[in-house]
């Protein structure tokens, strides 16, 4: 009898069905955390929490161990029993200092965004000329006052302010089509480094939910929800430079509710003969609520105004001869002012076990204008070149994306599907011959902008174990609308296209801590409205071909690889060249190369990064020694060396170098590359008091940020001259800084 009952327990307990698991995993001040694993150890299921903090957890039985984990928090290990099946799960993670031999490949939604965390969290970002910088291989400079968008190479592309990468802050576009000074301007000034919480990014055009410029890649930054205390900040260097910040929380740690405010004040005078009278003010507030169901809502809102004098880029004959030095100018009426204005609402939801929803809504209004002279009295030998670039705009859109766990027969399956729309409205684009900034001698370029992008995706992700597969497709309609002011008839010129475009990307993980991936895409970015009119609708929305093999392998606890080997192929590297007011077109172009990373966590309270690039990159319809893209970086440089917390000190010295490269297309003019070093060093007391110092360029290197090979004219010259003009790198320049959180 004792046998009997012993096998039918046996009997019961062997087949009894596998059950869901459902839950919230939320940090200690019960706010809910994205991204995080958990694994059962004996099915081998897996899942990881949504925006709300959610997941459902299959095949699971009673006696089952899981594993919960994020970096940055310490993991929990759960042994199911019969009530963990009744009722949602609530668990809590303690946070806990951010180490990389707790990185496991494989756990990780995407490994190389969650390296970037660990990049973040190691040595954080104290200034918005920084933000980009935290993308690996990726290099800017600034060539016009502190108020212009950076110049931004990446992947062998001189992406010139973003005409070849996608940009955006909480799911609103930071990128400007049709923009006055240039196709994708992007302007991320209204961003403060410190309301940052994580960066993604990817290389290429392989990402089903990225759209328009996402040709060399796309970077995604999000604000915080909860920024814990309060903080004030200020800093104070050389060149009249001083910096405040303050950010407060508004509702403390009020259960399911979040509200900050941030403010930051800029101004900088630069180390230039003529002062650049820089200033730029910041307002951000972000709102948070979980509703029933664990349901977020977030409503942000933000500002930002600057204004800037600037000595422009000068010629390196006008510095050979003494006619000025490095820190001089020809013209040193340039400058300008721009503005931004945010609204965004975030709502995401579980709207079923297996079914879940994000979206965002915004609205933007910016204006912009902008005064340069490149050529000097090239084209105007009594009242001199200067032109001015204005615009006043408003943006309107939506993204809306679902995303369902099932199975495709015997395999898991993730499918992700989306649609969105964004409206631009840009009255009275402006490209103007001025003078000394308030007269107007005749114009350009007149007239306004109405443009249409609307879009759907879908995206599958097959899981066959060790292998995934993930193939795509994107569809995106553009309209373009102009009206040309300086026509005595009004007519709108209009122009439609479509673009399809096929992804498929690849995953094996070899081992949990060695993932190989291949990745292939079509991407695209649209041409200026007014080129796509003037042009008929040809060449409206050019492709790129790309692809990617690589691995992300740590062979040890403490130090992570990252490599790839790209290929990208541009249809036509066709841009509008708002600086004046013409077109460009220079074919078809093809660029390869290779992406290397390394990353060492010495000890806990030390670490070490670097990234290098090699890139090959020419233009496919040139004869040979005349098929140089002007100002593509060949290779590049960044990494440092990070103190975090050891004994109260943090810190880093940080470097960056960039190769000469050709500033045309025969490689007769180079643009000479540089390697330029930074130092930060703090110390904080027990009373949430921070002291600290940066250095940028420790060694005073001599050194020019930006740098384009340009046809010009001095006032006292009878011929132009083509050469290098070249905006100066910051010398030595020294920051004291003091903070308070309370």
């Amino acid at each position: 009898m004792k046998r009997i009952f012993t096998i039918l327990l046996f009997l019961i307990i062997g087949s009894s069905q596998a059950q869901n698991i459902k839950g919230v995993v939320t940090n200690s001040n019960q706010q809910p955390l994205e991204d995080v694993y958990i694994y059962n150890t004996n099915s081998s299921s897996h899942a990881h929490t949504i925006a709300n903090g959610s997941f459902v957890l299959e095949n699971n039985q009673v006696g089952d161990s899981l594993t919960v984990g994020l970096l940055g928090y310490e993991k929990t290990f759960l042994v199911l029993n019969e009530n963990h099946f009744k009722d949602s799960l609530t668990i809590v993670l303690k946070g806990k200092t951010i180490l990389l031999d707790e990185l496991v490949i494989t756990e990780q939604i995407d490994a190389l965004n969650s390296i970037s965390k660990v990049d973040l969290e190691t040595n954080p970002v104290n200034s918005s000329q920084e933000i980009l910088r935290k993308v690996p291989g990726l290099i800017i400079g600034q060539h016009a006052g502190g108020g212009k968008a950076e110049q931004i190479f990446l992947r062998g592309f001189d992406i010139d302010h973003g005409t070849d990468i996608s940009l955006s802050v909480d799911g609103m576009p930071v990128n400007m089509v049709s923009h006055a000074h240039g196709q994708g301007y992007s302007d991320l000034h209204f961003l403060i480094p410190e309301t940052i919480n994580n960066i993604n990014f990817g290389k290429g055009p392989y990402y089903a939910n990225k759209g328009d410029f996402n040709t060399a890649g796309y970077v995604d930054f999000n604000t915080k929800e909860d920024i814990g205390s309060s903080e004030i900040n200020f800093s104070y260097g050389q060149f009249n430079s001083m910096r405040t910040l303050g950010m407060f929380n508004l509702l403390g740690n009020t259960p399911n509710q979040n509200a900050y405010v941030a403010l930051e004040y800029i101004q900088f005078d630069g180390p230039y003969h003529s002062p650049q009278n820089f200033n730029r003010i910041n307002l951000f507030g972000k709102y948070t609520t979980y509703l029933k169901g664990n349901d977020r809502l977030s409503v942000s809102l933000s500002h930002f105004k600057s204004r800037w004098d600037a000595s422009g880029q000068i010629p390196q004959r006008a510095v050979d001869s003494g006619m000025i030095d490095r820190w001089g100018s020809i013209d040193d009426t340039e400058g300008g002012n721009t503005s931004r204005t945010n609204f965004n609402v975030e709502y995401n939801s579980l709207l079923s076990e297996n079914l879940q929803f994000k979206s965002n809504v915004f609205y933007s209004q910016y204006n912009f204008e902008l005064y340069s002279n490149f050529t000097f009295f090239l084209e105007d030998p009594i009242n001199g070149d200067q032109i001015k670039q204005k615009e006043a705009r408003d943006i309107f859109g939506f993204n809306a994306e679902f995303t369902r766990d099932g199975n495709l027969g015997a395999v898991e399956a993730t499918y992700t599907g989306g649609f969105g729309m964004r409206y631009d409205f840009v009255n009275d684009v402006e490209l103007s011959h001025t003078l000394n900034r308030n007269e107007t001698l005749n114009y350009m370029a007149l007239g306004d902008v109405n443009e249409t992008n609307m879009f759907a995706y879908i995206n599958a992700e097959l899981d066959f174990g060790k292998f995934i597969v993930a193939p795509a497709l994107r569809l995106d309609y553009f309209k373009f609308m102009y009206n040309d002011a300086l026509v005595s008839d009004y007519e709108t010129l209009s122009e439609t296209k479509t673009i399809v475009n096929p992804k498929v990307n690849f995953f094996f993980n070899q081992n949990e801590n060695l993932q190989w991936f291949l990745k292939t895409g079509i991407g695209f970015h649209s041409n200026d409205a007014r080129v796509v009119v003037q042009q008929q609708g040809e060449d409206i929305l050019p492709r790129a071909y790309g692809a990617d093999f690589g691995a992300i392998w740590k062979p040890v606890p403490k130090v992570v690889f990252n490599t790839a080997l790209w290929y990208l192929f541009l249809e036509q590297e066709f841009v509008y060249v708002g600086d004046a007011g013409i077109v460009e077109p220079s074919g078809e172009s093809k660029r390869y190369g290779l992406d290397l990373g390394l990353r060492y966590q010495i000890i806990d309270w030390l670490y070490f990064d670097t990234d290098a690039t090699l890139t090959h990159a020419r233009s496919v319809e040139e004869p040979s020694g005349e098929d140089y893209i002007p100002l593509a970086p060949d290779f590049t440089l960044t990494g440092g060396l990070s103190v975090n917390n050891f004994k109260g000190f943090s810190g880093a010295i940080r470097y960056r170098f960039i190769d000469d490269r050709p500033a045309n297309e025969d490689n007769s003019i180079v643009a000479e590359g540089y390697f330029v070093t930074d130092l930060n060093l703090s110390y904080e007391f027990a009373n949430n008091l921070v002291l600290g110092i940066a250095i940028e360029n420790l060694f005073d290197t001599e050194w020019n940020e930006t740098q384009f090979a340009t046809e010009s004219r001095l006032q006292n010259e009878l011929e132009p001259v083509e050469e290098i003009h070249f905006t100066p790198g910051t010398p030595f320049f020294f920051k004291a800084n003091i903070s308070y959180r309370f």
